[in-house]
């Protein structure tokens, strides 16, 4: 069976230059003509006549426009296949962002989440390319806010979880609009839609929780609202998104062919926000900063750095984290027996465990009151790989054995 590309610049989300990318396109026996036409009517196209129950026309708005669809109405007919393979064609052919965006909703079963920037406008083609980014970088920290929502609550995460919600956006896609004001990201359903889920949510939550800020002068609707999704990184991207901005708004369209969840709606508004909410905005996001506490962990890790200014006394550890916390690495401060035991436990290339309160302030990457540092015994696979390691980052651990005769 043969595929067809679909057409150039959907990208991959946080892109820093072009890169095309080119999901298989469907074939004419995997398209729903429900779906089609569902998708031509979100993308702008508009139905124009055609025979009641069979077929519909579809066209592009605005002068000029040649591309024309016949679109059957269902599968029951004998010539639905090949005029479905003719849409194909022809959308492959237009070169529209609407016809691509089309392909792409088509490829993969994507909902869809779209940002509109209100730029003041410059000279002709003055900086639309600083524009785009600006924009792709807010929509991007406002994905990864949703993936960190969909992994647990909390009003600020720092660098918990952060790794895994990075890797949930690695099959999102986008498409930017020319001039660099509208954004489209599509998100599978298969492997995203709690994230859009729970950022549809959010979006409304905190328009909520910044209207009765408005009307009441209290806070207390943001720790509420914490339960839905909002935090201090979707209150960060909120203010990336509407910073220099007459106004901004996010939406979500859910995939046609996967139905509307159940947790929400279909036909909402896009969430509107504007430079008057900024202020509200970043106050609510030091308000989760400073109230996100600390917690209690027990921590596994290995030890990838050992420093410490002198031959005796405590030192500085860094752990990749194996266990105990949704953070990648963690640093603590040792006295003198316990640096000792880290450092012997890493020569012989084993981790060690060590209790702890993970603080918030640094973005939960630093563990004070550590205690109870003692190795633990791993099969020799992981021994063997854990040695390996330190073979090739000698650079790292001249400080191991410092006072240790």
């Amino acid at each position: 069976m043969q595929h067809r590309p679909i057409g150039d610049p959907v990208r991959p989300l946080g892109t820093a230059r072009a890169h095309p990318v080119e999901p298989a396109g469907p074939e004419p026996g995997q398209v729903d003509p429900a779906v089609l036409s569902a998708l031509l009517d979100r993308h702008g196209w508009e139905r124009r006549g055609g025979a009641a129950g069979r077929y519909a026309r579809w066209t592009l708005p605005g002068p000029g426009t040649r591309t024309s669809l016949l679109v059957p109405e269902t599968r029951a007919f004998p010539d639905a296949e090949e005029l479905l393979g003719e849409v194909l064609v022809a959308l492959e052919r237009s070169g529209t962002p609407a016809a691509r965006e089309v392909l792409v909703a088509l490829a993969v079963p994507s909902d869809e989440i779209r940002w509109w920037r209100d730029v003041p406008t410059g000279p002709a083609g003055a900086s639309a390319w600083v524009v785009e980014e600006q924009l792709r970088s807010a929509a991007r920290r406002m994905l990864l806010a949703g993936a960190l929502a969909a992994r647990g609550r909390a009003g600020y995460y720092g660098a918990r979880h952060r790794r895994p919600a990075a890797a949930a956006l690695e099959q999102v896609l986008v498409q930017a609009a020319p001039g660099g004001r509208r954004l489209t990201a599509f998100v599978p359903v298969t492997a995203g839609r709690s994230l859009a889920v729970r950022l549809h949510q959010a979006l409304y939550a905190v328009r909520e929780a910044i209207d009765y800020r408005r009307a009441t002068g209290g806070m207390d609707a943001f720790d509420a609202a914490v339960e839905a999704g909002v935090s201090h990184e979707l209150t960060e991207a909120l203010v990336a998104l509407v910073r220099g901005t007459e106004g901004a708004r996010v939406g979500v369209a859910w995939a046609p062919a996967a139905g509307v969840p159940e947790e929400c709606t279909d036909g909402d508004d896009p969430v509107e926000f504007s430079p008057g909410d900024l202020d509200i905005l970043r106050a609510a996001g030091t308000r989760y900063l400073h109230a996100e506490p600390a917690v209690f962990v027990r921590v596994t890790g290995t030890v990838v750095r050992l420093a410490r200014t002198g031959p005796r006394g405590e030192g500085t550890v860094r752990l990749r984290v194996i266990a105990g916390a949704e953070v990648p690495h963690v640093r603590m401060t040792l006295d003198e027996e316990a640096y000792r035991i880290a450092g012997h436990a890493h020569l012989v290339g084993l981790p060690i465990r060590v209790h702890g309160r993970l603080e918030s302030r640094g973005g939960f990457r630093r563990l004070t009151g550590a205690s109870g540092v003692v190795p633990v015994q791993v099969d020799e696979a992981e021994r063997d790989r854990l040695m390996k390691s330190l073979q090739e980052n000698l650079d790292f651990f001249e400080e191991a054995c410092a006072g240790d005769d």
